[in-house]
């Protein structure tokens, strides 16, 4: 889609889910559900949201949906997103990358690690 950047959500920006208005509020479209590559972590941050991190080592495959989201409104959802999540590059085990949210490692310090959960819908729906 013209105008556009693929972007990858992994927590309340999915659909369904709290943050989900933030994207349909810029007119953004869902495109598909996927994986990661296994090179990503993943920690819940108070239970509120997840923040995921690339790793050098022991990373996961974690579940995401790629939205088209319009370029000119990529700025405003990221200034809505909660603090130290952040927009960075996300590799999918298609090999395709996209841009895609990430938690600022700082984030993660003392919080609870889910990656065995392979991703904050699962985590969610264990509790």
């Amino acid at each position: 889609m013209e105008g556009t950047v693929k972007l990858a959500v992994n927590g309340t920006l999915m659909r369904g889910l709290e943050l989900n208005p933030n994207l349909l509020a810029i007119e953004a479209q869902f495109l598909r559900e996927t994986q990661t590559e296994s090179a990503y972590r993943i920690w819940s941050i108070g239970d509120r949201h997840p923040a995921m991190l690339k790793v050098k080592d022991g990373g996961v495959s974690i579940a995401v949906e790629v939205w088209a989201v319009p370029a000119s409104g990529l700025a405003t959802l990221l200034m809505q997103e909660p603090p130290g999540l952040c927009i960075g590059k996300v590799r999918l085990a298609d090999g395709e990358e996209v841009l895609g949210v990430l938690g600022e490692p700082f984030l993660c310090e003392g919080q609870t690690e889910i990656t065995q959960f392979g991703g904050w819908r699962a985590y969610i729906g264990s509790k």
